[in-house]
């Protein structure tokens, strides 16, 4: 792809001479402005490799051109021009990040040989940017893990939806990742190098959450000693990520519209709107369209949110990628707790792919901490992970503690203890004798065996537990 060349004088003359003198030596594509406010808006429409500017223009001058254009893209060269009487500027504006400097009237080779380098640097910074950036982008996909269908889908999802600045609804069970997502939809983005502000939003009290997202200025309410800025205005430029957005009041909500089509917001006690330039993500795992049914989440929020909706699966739909991920984690844990390198039995692994996550990964993540701190030996074995109600049986189960499942989960969820509990307890008296066990419940060996295997029950365990007492 060619390079370009931005020049920048309020003298026409020195415009015509440049552009003549570039094009006809090098092979790039040449623009001219008379005046640093349209070199700005050039720059922000259109990718410029190298600028030259002249120092001395009335408005908007050299210097003041120069930071403006490292705010937008610092990668951006800029070479300024000066008369021999404003050497001084020149030092200053090298000291700003110009990248060098020639006087007028100028000397045509030096100022060509100048360019020259500063299009292989220019190159050479471009190639160390990409590869930066594939490296960030390798990085923030292997946050993810997962090879099945609904995960490659999920990455692929994100690889693209990052490069827009379109709003994002993540939607998902608790525990899946959501928060994940939104790190690196801004990670993967062209915003990658702004703020990234998450905001839990029903961990904020419902009476300070509207300052906190709009900010205020003082004596704008008792307190208010000082100007505030919002989160919104903290992100500028960057991405919000507003988690939990189904637990907004419908006053926040309308306010949250406003800025969402105005692209703009006035905090508590100001007179005056504020612009802002912000990518909004936001996530729940609520059902929105059910309380928008019942008034209590706005239908035209909704839309504004849901521009882009991205579903974040639970273990139950990945249960494939259980092992990927629990070895994952598993890695991470014992460098962080400085312990030993650990692994788990095939018998632990069978058990997290038929145990029943109500947490998603979250809830995996947390057994496998606690595993890697209280496991003393290397293998990891389903005895070490500490189970709840949920997910183990327990003499005290009731129906009272199923109440939030569905009938079928319920059901599930009763048979799965019981049978856990029921063989363990029957593996335990016979001392992992498999056939004792079989004829005392009536069963046949291989059916014994089979729902050893499908709840990761593994006999040996207890029969080493047998010849230790």
């Amino acid at each position: 792809m060619k390079r370009s060349i931005l020049v920048v004088d309020d003298m026409l003359d020195m415009l015509k001479l440049l552009e003549r003198l570039i094009k006809n030596e090098l092979d790039v594509n040449v623009y001219t402005v008379n005046n640093g406010e349209e070199a700005v808006e050039m720059i922000l429409k259109d990718s410029v490799s190298i600028v030259i500017a002249d120092i001395m223009m009335p408005r908007m001058n050299g210097i003041e051109l120069l930071q403006r254009i490292k705010e937008i893209d610092p990668s951006t060269i800029v070479i300024m021009m000066t008369a021999y009487g404003t050497i001084e500027d020149a030092v200053e504006s090298l000291k700003l990040g110009a990248y060098d400097y020639i006087t007028k009237p100028f000397d045509e080779e030096r100022l060509l040989h100048i360019l020259k380098k500063a299009l292989d640097y220019y190159n050479l910074i471009k190639k160390s940017i990409d590869l930066e950036n594939r490296i960030k982008e390798k990085e923030s996909v292997e946050g993810i893990v997962g090879k099945s269908l609904p995960m490659r889908k999920l990455v692929e999802t994100i690889r693209i939806v990052a490069k827009t600045d379109l709003t994002v609804l993540i939607t998902g069970e608790t525990g899946t990742g959501k928060d994940l997502v939104a790190r690196m939809l801004h990670s993967l983005s062209n915003r990658a190098v702004k703020p990234f502000i998450p905001v839990n939003c029903p961990a904020i009290p419902e009476n300070i959450l509207e300052s906190e997202l709009f900010g205020y200025k003082k004596g704008a309410f008792t307190g208010a000693t000082q100007d505030k800025k919002g989160l919104f205005e903290a992100a500028q430029g960057g991405t919000i990520f507003l988690d939990e957005i189904g637990d907004l009041s419908n006053p926040l909500q309308a306010k949250l519209l406003r800025v969402l089509e105005e692209k703009e917001l006035k905090p508590l006690g100001e007179t005056r709107m504020h612009k802002i330039d912000v990518r909004v993500v936001a996530s729940t795992n609520q059902n929105l369209k059910e309380k928008m049914a019942s008034f209590q989440f706005r239908e035209d929020l909704y839309h504004r949110l849901n521009v882009v909706s991205i579903s974040t699966p639970s273990l139950n739909e990945i249960l494939e990628d259980i092992p990927l991920i629990a070895n994952h984690y598993l890695s991470i844990y014992c460098s962080e707790y400085n312990t030993p390198s650990k692994r788990f039995s095939e018998d632990t692994l069978r058990m997290l792919i038929s145990r029943r996550w109500s947490g998603n990964v979250r809830e995996l993540q947390n057994e496998i901490r606690r595993a890697v701190i209280f496991t003393e030996g290397e293998m990891i074995r389903p005895q070490d992970f500490q189970y709840d109600s949920k997910n183990l049986p327990y003499p005290g189960d009731t129906i009272d503690t199923l109440s939030n499942l569905t009938y079928k989960e319920a059901r599930r969820s009763l048979l799965e203890r019981f049978n856990v509990k029921y063989i363990s307890e029957l593996l335990k008296e016979c001392k992992g004798n498999v056939s004792l066990a079989a004829k005392k419940a009536d069963l046949e060996r291989q059916s014994l065996q089979h729902l050893m295997r499908k709840y990761g029950i593994n006999s040996e365990e207890y029969r080493i537990s047998a010849n230790k007492m």
